[in-house]
């Protein structure tokens, strides 16, 4: 059965009716998931393997059968180990209906049939009972249904359940606990990813200062939580202002509840600064006594020890409400409060000769509400987009652009989301600024953002927001007058791969009957570029696993590769690569062009060539991303920034998702006199905006 799916392009702007076949959710889900990371994971494969082992001894020996509940058993991995270590019998849940039948085939393949029960239900939907899915409570309960967070996938609810209806009471659990662990730092780099700084504008007239509205500068923000691989944070981008210290746990083996609560911790700063920014990561013990034990700590706190690296699990950034500045050795509360999937945190000074009747006071003062974000900001940009809003280098070259093209009679309209550039066009001199947000998502939003940013700044009559669509430009619009400069950085909040902001071309292409004859557009054009590349890491996420643990579990890989080969040709992914380090084999090279200064043309776009690899590696795939040419002489990257030669390490835009296509077999590349080569063919379809690649190692 085919589907007929709407969906807003986001390179071309239109909005397409695509024929998709039934099974085309879940090939994404299955292609884009992070089965494959997990399965990796040595470390944490080996402790649950160590955990379920001597969970089932300890059963045995008080004399009892080992029934074992797995919840979001996945693989049915761990049911797996539990089996052949002894477990009588193992129920094991599974809600995704083709990764079931999956652990269904993989449990057949390795003999357990007979001690593994599959369930394709929900856990809080399973009976218990002669007639119900399972036979009797459990007295081992096996989950993993932990994220970053901890809590974010539901955790809490789901043993909440557990307990009262599905397993015995004082059932062993793996793991036996959960700890969360906090340290507060001060950081510029990751505040700029929730607050809009000041920007300076050297103008004819003196310098302006572009100031947010109060009502951001003093919004909470949102409570979603920002996770990142902090192991890549080098330690001179932050300053540590409190030990770390233990914020709470959870034990798994006793009745959890889930309702919303809040904990809290005093602290004494060890330097002085500005506190912002509380970094947390949680350890799971698989057994009671805590000798076996899983931790995503970062590097500064467990620096002795070798790294797993994994990318299912990372580790926490979260953003004070304010800003704080803190004394060394004062005496502070960080209260975090959390509901069933996430938390958030929050300081307060302890009052001098504070005693613990004033502690209940403070207690009694804690609000368990989730923040809410007031100012629509945190609403419409993520954390890149701020932190690439607040790149003073970055600014400066458009600032530097702008003084090059803008006279006293230009007549400027500006198409992107939610940026700066109409600002900065007035005042470097623009006689007249309209913005054009066309994005398809929160148009009321975006609207009334910048509305009170202008009012901020005193520019509510200086720059118009025009409400249309560029194809519903009308000449009333711009009072009649020509656009004599089009600008656009571009961004647009749709986009996830780096071309898709290439829509400025379309929608340029869209209002060239309003332009002037002799318009200058900035960009004046953009490039793609491509690299080979050696990852450090990230080849793990799509990479086959085989055997896992001694299992076999060759049906998930066939599984992913199959939902991966699910479209004609394989796609490129999104991924913020300043996270996931890689070293260059080949040189960068660009691959195509696109002429702003041209409509759109009716033809494809394509490319074909080589390249050589020059360096010694693995060659797990090609990093793909665009440079936009303000002008003759300025460019902005959204990919890479520097390459070292020797080495080939990249340095990657850390506000910009790069675009990787993984190889589906990789090679090993050797120094030699006759260097290996990959040859590619790269077409851009201008009428549909899409991408299409291929590369032959």
């Amino acid at each position: 059965m085919k589907t007929f799916c709407g969906r807003a392009n986001p390179t071309t702007g239109s909005m397409e009716w695509i024929e998709e076949g039934e099974d085309y959710d879940y090939h994404q889900e299955i292609a884009r998931s992070r089965y494959a990371d997990m399965l990796h994971d040595k470390d944490r494969n080996v402790k649950y393997y160590q955990g379920i082992r001597a969970a089932v001894s300890r059963v045995k020996e008080r004399g009892e059968k080992a029934i074992v509940l797995d919840i979001g058993t996945g693989t049915g991995l761990l049911s797996m180990m539990a089996a052949s270590a002894g477990a009588d019998f193992c129920y094991a849940i599974e809600v995704f209906k083709p990764m079931a039948n999956a652990a269904v085939k993989i449990v057949e393949k390795n003999g357990f049939s007979d001690k593994i029960k599959v369930i394709n239900k929900h856990s809080t939907e399973v009976t218990v009972g002669p007639d119900g899915d399972m036979q009797c409570r459990a007295n081992i309960l096996v989950t993993e249904l932990f994220d970053t967070e901890l809590i974010g996938e539901g955790a809490l609810p789901s043993y909440e359940h557990a307990h009262k209806f599905l397993v015995q009471e004082g059932c062993e659990a793996v793991p036996h606990r959960a700890t969360v662990y906090v340290q507060l730092v001060e950081s510029r780099r990751m505040w700029s990813w929730k607050k809009l700084f000041p920007v300076h504008v050297e103008a004819e007239d003196g310098e302006k200062i572009l100031v947010p509205p109060s009502e951001m500068e003093n919004c909470p923000g949102v409570p979603s939580v920002c996770d990142i691989q902090l192991n890549q944070m080098p330690s001179s981008d932050f300053s540590a202002l409190s030990d770390v210290v233990t914020m709470f746990s959870v034990d798994f083996s006793k009745p959890v509840q889930s309702a919303s609560t809040y904990y809290r911790v005093q602290l004494e700063p060890v330097k002085s600064g500005k506190a912002q920014i509380v970094l947390s990561w949680w350890d799971i013990d698989m057994d009671p006594s805590g000798m076996i034990n899983c931790t995503m700590a970062p590097y500064w706190v467990e620096p002795t020890s070798a790294l797993q690296w994994r990318d299912h699990w990372m580790q926490c950034v979260y953003f004070l409400p304010r800003e704080e500045p803190v004394l060394q050795g004062e005496r502070l509360y960080l209260t975090a409060c959390r509901d069933e999937y996430s938390v958030w945190y929050s300081l307060q000074r302890a009052r001098e000769g504070e005693n613990k009747a004033g502690e209940e006071e403070h207690e009694a003062g804690v609000r368990v509400e989730s923040p809410v974000c007031r100012c629509r900001a945190h609403l419409l940009w993520n954390r890149p987009r701020f932190g690439e809003l607040n790149d003073q280098n970055r600014t400066h070259q458009y600032i530097r652009s702008l003084r090059k093209v803008l006279k006293t009679d230009s007549v400027c309209l500006c198409i992107s989301d939610g940026s700066l550039l109409p600002v900065l066009a007035h005042y470097l001199g623009a006689k007249q600024v309209e913005c054009m947000q066309p994005s398809r998502i929160d148009f009321y939003h975006h609207h009334e953002l910048w509305q009170a940013f202008f009012k901020a700044n005193h520019l509510e009559d200086k720059i118009k927001i025009i409400e249309a669509r560029p194809e519903l430009l009308k000449p009333s619009h711009l009072e009649d007058k020509k656009i004599s400069v089009l600008v656009g950085e571009p961004f647009f909040t749709t986009s996830l791969l780096p071309w898709h902001n290439l829509y400025f071309w379309y929608a340029r292409t869209a209002v060239s009957p309003h332009l002037a004859s002799n318009v200058t557009v900035l960009p004046q054009s953009a490039s793609l570029h491509m690299m080979i590349v050696e990852f450090q890491d990230l080849w793990r996420i799509r990479s086959p696993c085989g055997t896992c643990e001694g299992f076999d579990v060759q049906t998930m890989d066939d599984m992913i590769k199959e939902s991966l080969n699910f479209r004609e040709s394989k796609e490129a992914e999104p991924h913020p690569l300043w996270e996931y380090p890689c070293k260059s084999l080949s040189d960068p090279r660009e691959v195509l062009t696109f002429d702003f200064t041209k409509t759109v043309p009716q033809h494809c776009l394509s490319t074909e060539g080589s390249v050589k690899l020059l360096r010694k590696g693995k060659s797990h795939g090609a990093v793909l991303w665009m440079e936009y040419h303000l002008t003759a002489d300025i460019s902005v990257s959204t990919g890479l920034m520097q390459l070292s030669n020797e080495k080939g390490n990249c340095e990657w835009n850390p506000h910009c998702k790069q675009a990787v296509y993984f190889f589906s077999s990789v090679i090993e590349s050797e120094i030699q006199s006759d260097p290996t080569a990959v040859t590619y063919t790269i077409n851009f379809d201008t009428k549909t905006g899409e991408i299409a690649m291929d590369f032959k190692l």
